[in-house]
């Protein structure tokens, strides 16, 4: 399996509706708090805009209503994977993405057996707060040389600039949520990442 190189993280609909007919080909749906009525309803409205634009959506975290909403990628943390019905996802056909941090998390993504893994921070990030200090590039080459028949998915404090250094290192994709959402113009921004990364395409 072949990812995108761009891969985009928004927490809305909106945001997708907003992003991704720019040319955007991979996006991550990923929203925390929400009653499942709206949040189906999000998945169903983000499906709907990346169906239209040939953008390959994945829903985070929410299996469940990944399975029900016909979706086919879904991207687990650890604490959902433990919690999460593998063989359900499984059968249901979805894709699986996971996420690492450190060595044991790694073992424990590997043992699932995922489609994709993704590790991070690679830099220091301000999307949430990190328990794992920044992994560095040396550390991205490592996850790729345990996991080479795995696309790799860096993430964390990546800007355009950083890019160079993340796919030489051994990354297939390369994750974005702030440097984007954040940006006094977006949709100028995501251009940018899409031109950055046509040469890994």
């Amino acid at each position: 399996m072949k990812l995108d190189p761009f891969y985009l993280i928004v927490d809305s609909a909106a945001w997708v509706r907003r992003l991704v007919p720019l040319g955007v080909r991979l996006v991550q749906l990923r929203i925390k708090q929400m009653q499942d009525t709206e949040l189906r309803a999000e998945i169903r409205a983000a499906k709907a805009t990346c169906a239209h634009y040939g953008c390959q959506l994945i829903v985070n975290d929410h299996w469940r209503l990944a399975i029900e909403e016909g979706c086919d990628f879904v991207h687990l943390g650890q604490e959902d994977l433990a919690a999460a019905d593998l063989a359900a996802i499984k059968r249901a056909g979805l894709k699986l993405g996971l996420s690492t941090h450190d060595h044991a998390e790694l073992e424990i993504a590997l043992a699932a057996k995922p489609d994709y893994m993704a590790l991070g921070p690679v830099y220091p990030t301000i999307l949430k707060k990190m328990k794992w200090a920044p992994q560095g590039l040396e550390r991205v080459g490592e996850w790729k040389r345990r996991a080479a028949f795995l696309p790799l998915v860096a993430i964390g404090g990546l800007n355009p600039e950083r890019l160079e250094g993340v796919f030489t290192a051994g990354a297939d994709s390369a994750a974005v949520v702030t440097d984007i959402t954040l940006s006094p113009d977006p949709e100028a921004r995501t251009r940018e990442w899409i031109g950055r990364t046509a040469r890994w395409r």
